[in-house]
């Protein structure tokens, strides 16, 4: 076995070591937290988790399914402009969007507040008002912020399919409204079905929105359950659970993508227009886009920056500081070594001889799929194994280790590693398939070893796709919280952390502006993408 090999093999090990140890936990004996949870209420989880799913799903088809037609074949007012900026809702934590919409929409907020000055009403008895802190509401919130997956997929790939169709369908007498149905929407349901399996996913990772709406999902039981029961083996057996749901979910995007024919695809991006957009539809189509691009994020970044404003002696403190270098110091260390262990499983597998190779690189990104509370008891069930071995070597000295692992910041950088490893994998695979073999012979004809090869031939020409790995990577530690609140050492405080706090206790203005930075950040790899998607038409 080669050192490529073995380092290779040893990341993807590692990194799949946690999701192994879950499942056979989740698969231990009796446990009386989880009996009477599933005597009583772990049903009643289990439905709001599908009826949320569900909810979001059928949201998300609805917002972005006709913005990804617009953006893909028509040509409006302002088309330019959004095509990138509905992307833009992706940079908003979906608690923080909530928050904002709770404090609008509660009978205590201004809207309601206005409607009874306005009509004279004087109780919720004279009108009915949707009500925010429901099932649905959470739907909606989480909906606003995940609809550009299936707005970015669903565009892509009608941008893919051969015009020709569409055109065809015209001449046989359909409208747009019925090419759409009939050749369009069936022709992309590979693609659509694959965002949907991806909103799926972070719908169930989603635990801020939930546990503000007081809405009881798998997610938060496992949240309650360990820090409520103090039941590892309960959460696990939840976890388990949620991994069932998301093992269902894989595989229907799978069979969905084998049993897609496509009989004929363009091999590059079209960018002509197939309907010139005037008048009434034209406007219409500008208003829909303004409607979707206010609501889910330019309207709560304006009720940030007012809270900033008006809050900001409050808000800026040495705490923001403090919070900050947590985050970013945290951030970075994922970033570095994500990419580093990245290079290491893409270089093997491009220079693996057996079909094997690809087998470290799966192992290592399987934590993506896992949610952030699933993610932190599957971190903590090897490294308090591990800190209990320590511990009994330690014994017969004085030296006492303690929690070494599972109390410092180590678990929180490895549950990050576990997580957004695969974002790392993929972008530097994608940069890896550029670089032709003939280079890396020719390397081998001067001497060179496979390490120099790695150094002096491949990196220089991996530089971009590095940066977008670590920056990708960057970005989601610095939102990611769940893993940060069931992780985190005693008084360790992050910016996605300190601003939920605040959150749960209705003061989201004192942390406005953590809030405010934590959005900002969240729009540098939406840059990238947009440049990325511009270039690759060019």
């Amino acid at each position: 076995m080669s050192r490529w090999q073995l380092a290779a093999w040893s990341i993807g090990v590692c990194l799949s070591a946690p999701l192994a140890f879950l499942i056979f936990e989740s698969l231990q004996g009796h446990s009386e937290v989880f009996s009477h949870l599933w005597e009583t209420v772990l049903w009643d989880y289990i439905s709001n988790t599908l009826l949320l799913i569900l909810g979001v799903l059928v949201l998300s088809c609805i917002i972005a399914l006709p913005l990804g037609w617009l953006a893909a074949y028509c040509q409006f007012p302002g088309k330019r402009f959004f095509e990138w900026a509905l992307m833009l809702p992706l940079a908003m934590p979906t608690y923080i969007i909530a928050y904002i919409y709770t404090d609008l929409l509660d009978y205590a907020g201004p809207v309601q507040v206005k409607l009874r000055t306005w009509f004279d009403w004087q109780s919720p008895n004279d009108y009915w008002f949707f009500d925010i802190r429901t099932l649905p509401g959470a739907a909606v919130m989480i909906a606003l912020v995940l609809y550009p997956y299936l707005y970015l997929i669903f565009k892509t790939a009608l941008r893919e399919q051969s015009f020709k169709l569409i055109q065809a369908s015209q001449l046989m007498g359909q409208s747009p409204v019925q090419s759409f149905f009939k050749v369009s929407l069936p022709m992309a349901r590979g693609a659509v079905v694959a965002a949907l399996a991806l909103i799926s996913m972070e719908t169930m990772a989603d635990f801020a929105t939930v546990h503000y709406f007081a809405v009881s999902t798998l997610t938060t039981a496992v949240y309650d359950t360990w820090l409520g029961y103090y039941s590892l083996t309960a959460a696990a057996k939840i976890s388990g659970i949620m991994l069932l749901f998301l093992f269902i979910s894989l595989a229907l995007e799978r069979v969905s993508r084998k049993s897609t024919v496509v009989h004929e695809r363009q091999t590059s991006i079209n960018d002509e227009v197939l309907y010139t957009l005037s008048g009434k539809s034209a406007w219409f189509a500008t208003l829909y886009c303004i409607l979707v691009l206010l609501f889910a994020f330019a309207l709560p970044v304006g009720v940030l920056f007012g809270y900033a404003i008006d809050y900001f002696e409050q808000a800026w403190s040495s705490e923001f500081f403090v919070y900050a270098w947590h985050s970013l110091k945290i951030a970075l260390w994922v970033s570095a070594i994500a990419v580093v262990m990245s290079l290491i499983v893409v270089f093997y597998q491009r220079i693996g001889e057996h079909n094997g190779k690809y087998i470290p690189g799966k192992f290592a990104s399987a934590g993506y799929a896992l949610p952030g509370t699933v993610l932190a008891i599957a971190v903590l069930l090897p490294l308090t194994l591990l800190d209990n071995k320590l511990n009994e070597w330690f014994a017969q000295s004085s030296f006492e280790p303690g929690l070494l692992l599972s109390g410092s910041i180590f678990a929180m950088i490895f549950a990050y590693i576990v997580r957004f490893y695969a974002i790392a994998h993929g972008a530097v695979e994608a940069s890896y398939v550029r670089i032709s073999p003939s280079l890396d012979m020719a390397s081998q004809s001067m001497g060179k070893n496979l390490l120099q090869t790695l150094s002096l031939v491949h990196f220089p020409m991996l530089r971009r796709g590095i940066l977008t790995a670590a920056l990708l990577v960057f970005i989601e530690c610095m939102k990611e919280l769940p893993a940060a609140l069931l992780l985190r050492p005693f008084n360790y405080e992050t910016l996605a952390t300190h601003v939920f706090q605040y959150v749960s206790d209705e003061q989201l203005e004192l942390a406005s502006i953590s809030a405010l930075f934590i959005v900002m950040v969240g729009l540098i790899p939406l840059y990238i993408v947009n440049r990325s998607m511009e270039q690759h038409s060019q």
